[in-house]
């Protein structure tokens, strides 16, 4: 029991190492919640984490060797996940000059959970946290040092299961906090925010890209 608890503490430790760092991903979550609202940066939220959640479980079968895959790859991994992201800014982006020109205004930005697409917004997530080298730069080096401490399946699995709850109950916080601040702002304010999310974005991007 004591190592499963160990486990536990320091797969949580682990989860919330990789989610507090406030990145691309962290920026687009809280863009979401702004723009899209509560049920799509929840979905947001759970993409991010579900992506966490299997990286760990990698991390803990392959050990080491991701280290080998990876070496002398980072480089080609950060272009990758910059080109992403130069994608999901400049398709927000586009999005919000497009509601700016609708005769609507910019009651056109404001995507209700039905439009959005919650299924859609949590496999777009997924594919971007996949995608995103600091997270697969963290499990390969991390925590995978970290899981290989223990030779039991239960202490990996506890490992596990505390790496995706931590990173859930982070990136839910983040799309609380991101739907919180949508919900109290006006159609004007909410597209300037998510304009504003989607050029940090771009600009992390551009730093990703230069690295």
């Amino acid at each position: 029991m004591p190592d499963l608890v160990a486990a536990l503490l320091v797969g949580v430790v682990a989860g919330l190492g990789v989610a507090v760092p406030l990145g691309a991903v962290g920026v687009l979550l809280l863009r979401t919640g702004i723009v899209d609202g509560w049920r799509v940066a929840a979905s947001a939220a759970l993409g991010v984490a579900s992506v966490d959640l299997a990286y760990a479980a990698v991390a803990t079968v392959a050990g080491s060797a991701v280290v080998v895959v990876l070496a002398g790859r980072e480089h080609t991994v950060r272009l990758v996940g910059a080109v992403v992201l130069v994608l999901l800014a400049g398709r927000g982006l586009w999005g919000a000059w497009r509601a700016r020109r609708s005769p609507v205004g910019p009651d056109a930005a404001v995507v209700r959970p039905a439009a959005a697409g919650v299924r859609r917004t949590w496999a777009r997530f997924v594919g971007l946290t996949a995608l995103n080298p600091l997270t697969v730069v963290y499990f390969a080096v991390v925590a995978a040092g970290l899981a290989t401490r223990w030779v039991g399946v239960g202490e990996r699995v506890t490992f596990v299961i505390g790496v995706g709850v931590a990173s859930a109950a982070w990136q839910l916080v983040l799309a609380g906090v991101g739907a919180y601040a949508g919900a109290k702002a006006g159609p004007g304010t909410r597209l300037a925010l998510g304009v504003a999310g989607d050029l940090v974005v771009l600009g992390l991007a551009v730093a990703l890209a230069l690295s």
